[in-house]
């Protein structure tokens, strides 16, 4: 048969046939004349377990044997994929059809073998997992904006498309705290005020209170000017003041049902604690995600750039002109790793004295940043002093501009110091003489600080302000009572001012400048200067941080305005569209682009840190400032936080012992000792799995080498063959 074959060939080319006999003689001839097991002890890969046997001590050395390499991957995959058949899928198994198949057969063969109550157990989580998938495959047609951020994914690519799936999770992290704080403190108290319910409102009498601290003076309901009610909705003020919206509106002790009293002051309480610990998990077990993507992509600088060359590119992209930009942006990141690598092998050369030299134009340069960090914080410190002791004039006695202006004054020197710092960061980061990626890295951490820090500093000038005065009103109500009744809503009325201050800057600066600028660019392109200015780029970084902002107001407002969460999510809803439309419109994308995994790494770390900046005055103004003795359903308590005490009292005998055991230090140091515990086990379960991910990706090397001296062997066996 094969010589038939050999001689139906053309007769210009060789037969084939023979020809693979003739290689395996020549390879049994030459090259194997040694038996099989000698030949493959000569692999890389055998010779370095060999090395490693003589060197350390095991059980295989003790019994004489060494790893054979007879004993083939496949085999060991096939053991492996056979035992774990019942927990996994065969589809996740990244095999070709065949073998797939015939792990099927294998599978139903050992279900013969089972009982018919394992066989139940089987099939049942077998319909239990695809009922699971079908399910999610259904709901994620609900998501949403699914179209819309998969329209944007492949026109720009992942980096920008991981932008709007983060504004996406802050809209529904918002409705979900307004949910809370619906269910827990609003709808009892519509229920009873509308007579939904048979419920009324309880009101206990204040005691040892002085009848000063009570006094919460409502605004006059004179001669109204036409521009009042356009101040009250930007400020907060007036008829909203007296609304749902605020902290103050909730002067209620407790809601009586028929069959028992719903505790007001501590559901408003539970509610803060629970949207504060829900956003802390649902931002912590997103991050840890994140994390453990970017810790797989850790490696070393050859794997980096292998890794951007061969699989750098994003086959979500179907626009030509984004192809373009992510070439370029390809680009960008190689150059900057190469930049990296050259400071590297600079500051491994580097002298004593030029290491002195950086090292002291960097302490000089950071304290210039913490100049401009400090005069910041002191301009909002002042301002917001100048706005507070102006806004006790009479309406009557001030313009509508001078009015606003005073209401707004904190708000503005904020978002100015938002916008020009930035800048002096970009410039002094050029100085310092760091690597591209980590001169990124280190201006995105002090602007984060810079937006969040500007936050906190107004809330703390306005605890100093409250807690504050000349006169005996602070030693008879523990607060300034005679300029601030109800401190819990004027800070309220400071955070949604911000909100809406915010709202109003993101749209201003996208029709007026953006917009502008577009046009400028679009029909003035004969000017060099208006090219050289070109379009805004949609910066990935400074977008999150604007977004980050304002969810973090959010929190720290969400206890002094209930209804602040809802605004929140209105206001995201409508930066999304407008964001869109300036990203499809106006503005550029950026060409230093951010993976996905990077970004949506990198967006929950900075809105992780404004959450930790915002619990920190909340915990202060709920546990140390007095609340207020004239509105609020904290009246009867002299902090917030004095609910819960009084509310354990109210248990029976034995849980108040229990909690008073769990929150005792007889309870506490153990319970510390336990975690640290188990945080060290974790730890060295960590850095166990590390050396086995080193020992892997050592085999991954022994294996191409072995590939290689194959490859090499059969191409001397081939030559040998042909001489």
């Amino acid at each position: 048969m094969s010589g038939s074959n050999a001689s139906a060939l053309p007769p210009g080319e060789p037969s084939r046939q023979p020809l693979f006999h003739q290689e395996n003689l020549s390879l049994d001839s030459s090259c194997f004349s040694s038996p099989p097991v000698n030949f493959l002890q000569e692999l890389p890969s055998y010779q370095s377990i060999a090395r490693k046997r003589t060197t350390i001590p095991s059980r295989d050395k003790q019994s004489g044997t060494l790893l054979k390499p007879t004993d083939s991957y496949s085999s060991q995959l096939e053991g492996g994929i056979t035992e774990n058949l019942n927990s996994q899928s065969i589809r996740k198994y990244a095999l070709n059809i065949s073998e797939k198949r015939r792990l099927r057969d294998i599978e139903e063969d050992q279900m013969k073998y089972l009982s018919e109550w394992d066989q139940w157990k089987r099939y049942s989580s077998k319909s239990c997992k695809r009922f699971i998938e079908k399910a999610r495959e259904m709901t994620s047609h609900l998501e949403l904006w699914r179209e819309d951020i998969h329209s944007i994914e492949g026109k720009f690519g992942t980096g920008i498309k991981s932008y709007f799936s983060f504004l996406r999770f802050l809209v529904l992290l918002n409705l979900v705290i307004f949910l809370i704080i619906f269910m827990l403190v609003l709808l009892p108290v519509l229920l009873t005020k509308y007579k939904v319910t048979n419920s009324s409102f309880v009101f206990i009498p204040s005691k040892d209170t002085d009848i000063q601290c009570t006094v919460y003076p409502i605004s006059s309901s004179g001669l109204i000017y036409f521009y009042s009610y356009i101040i009250d909705l930007l400020s907060g003020t007036g008829f909203l003041e007296e609304t749902c919206l605020f902290y103050g509106h909730y002067t209620i002790d407790g809601v009586k049902f028929q069959n028992f009293t719903y505790d007001l002051p501590l559901a408003y309480l539970l509610s803060t604690i629970a949207y504060l610990a829900l956003s802390l998990l649902w931002v912590v077990k997103r991050s840890v995600e994140g994390f453990k993507t970017n810790l797989i992509r850790s490696e070393e600088h050859f794997q980096s750039y292998c890794n951007k060359i061969f699989a750098g590119w994003d086959f979500c992209i179907t626009n030509r002109s984004m192809a373009d930009l992510k070439h370029s942006s390809l680009r960008y990141e190689l150059r900057a790793d190469l930049e990296e690598e050259r400071i590297r092998q600079k500051i491994a050369e580097r002298t004593s004295e030029e290491t002195i030299r950086i090292y002291s134009l960097r302490l000089f340069l950071n304290c210039i940043v913490l100049a401009v960090l400090a005069a910041c914080f002191y301009a909002i410190y002042r301002a917001t002093i100048f706005s507070q002791e102006h806004m006790k004039k009479e309406i009557d006695k001030m313009v509508f501009g001078e009015n606003l202006l005073m209401l707004y004054l904190p708000s503005i020197v904020i978002t100015l110091a938002n916008f020009i710092t930035p800048v002096i960061f970009a410039k002094i980061i050029h100085y310092e003489d760091y690597s591209p990626g980590f001169e990124i890295r280190l201006t995105i951490l002090r602007c984060v600080f810079m937006r969040l820090a500007t936050i906190c500093v107004l809330v703390f000038t306005l605890g100093s302000k409250i807690t504050s005065c000349d006169n005996y009103t602070c030693e008879l109500c523990g607060y300034n009572q005679k300029f601030y009744p109800c401190w819990e809503t004027q800070v309220g009325q400071e955070m949604y001012k911000l909100m809406i201050f915010d709202l109003i800057i993101i749209l201003a600066v996208i029709l007026f400048v953006d917009f502008p600028r577009k046009l400028l660019v679009t029909y003035c392109s004969s000017s060099k200067l208006i090219q050289y200015w070109g379009q805004q780029e949609f910066a990935i970084p400074d977008n999150v941080l604007g977004i980050v902002y304002g969810q973090t107001i959010c929190w720290i407002g969400a206890f002094f305005s209930p209804l602040l969460p809802a605004i929140a999510t209105l206001k995201f809803i409508i930066i999304f569209y407008v964001k869109e439309m300036s990203l499809l419109y106006t503005c550029r994308p950026s060409p230093r682009q951010f993976r996905a995994s990077n970004s949506n790494f990198f967006f929950l770390l900075v809105l992780l840190i404004g959450l930790c900046l915002a619990i920190i005055p909340l915990t202060i103004s709920m546990a140390r400032i007095p609340s207020s003795k004239a509105c609020g359903p904290f009246t009867n308590f002299n902090t917030t936080w004095e609910v819960v005490p009084k509310t354990v009292n109210t248990f029976p005998s034995s849980l108040q012992s229990l909690v008073h055991g769990i929150t005792s230090e007889a309870f506490a140091v153990p319970f510390f000792m336990i975690i640290c515990l188990v945080m060290f086990y974790f730890i060295a379960l960590a850095g166990a799995h590390k050396r086995v991910v080193v020992q892997l990706r050592e085999q991954l090397s022994l294996e191409s080498r072995d590939k290689r001296y194959l490859i090499q062997k059969l191409t001397e066996a081939q030559s040998n063959m042909r001489n």
